[in-house]
């Protein structure tokens, strides 16, 4: 059996591979457990859902010791566990509870979904559609106690890509120990 984070590399001939672990639309906080397999973390407590798909990025460290996050912005809501071809188009500087927890952007390549053909940059997303990434992310967790997130800014596609770099370096440092 394939172990979506161990055995699927970050990019495949230039483009990320995302694993999607929460369908858009949802309101269930699933992760993708290192061993193999995805796990009910929790429903979420406040009355919001899930706008965009959100995943990782396999062979990949964070600053938190996770896999880097993905927020993929998609036509159709996917599944758990599916991979996508995107590409970056920015990333969200934020910090939690646990220290940092940035946020790459990403959309399906043009041969995945045409429709994101256009949006190249985060400075090609409608404001409306980042100020709704931005309070998702701040709210989503208001209710659970000792939980916090802090929004620090959007950066762009070469700082997106410095840290899908610094992350992927990261991991197969921590690999070979």
């Amino acid at each position: 059996m394939v172990n979506l984070y161990r055995d699927l590399p970050p990019t495949y001939r230039g483009k990320l591979n995302v694993v999607v672990e929460i369908p858009s639309g949802s309101v269930n906080k699933i992760e993708y457990h290192a061993d193999g397999f995805f796990r009910l973390d929790r429903s979420l407590y406040s009355a919001v859902y899930y706008p965009f798909e959100y995943g990782f990025l396999p062979q990949t460290t964070a600053g938190d010791g996770d896999a880097t996050d993905v927020v993929l912005l998609v036509t159709h809501a996917t599944f758990p566990g599916c991979v996508v071809q995107a590409r970056p188009i920015g990333l969200l500087k934020m910090k939690d509870d646990k220290g940092s927890d940035d946020k790459v952007i990403a959309v399906p390549v043009n041969s995945v979904d045409p429709r994101f053909k256009k949006l190249k940059t985060i400075r090609d997303l409608e404001p409306h559609v980042r100020k709704e990434i931005e309070e998702f992310l701040m709210d989503y967790k208001k209710l659970e106690k000792r939980k916090f997130a802090k929004f620090l800014g959007w950066k762009g596609i070469k700082e997106a890509e410095k840290v899908i770099e610094k992350a992927i370096k990261k991991y197969k440092t921590e690999a070979k120990k």
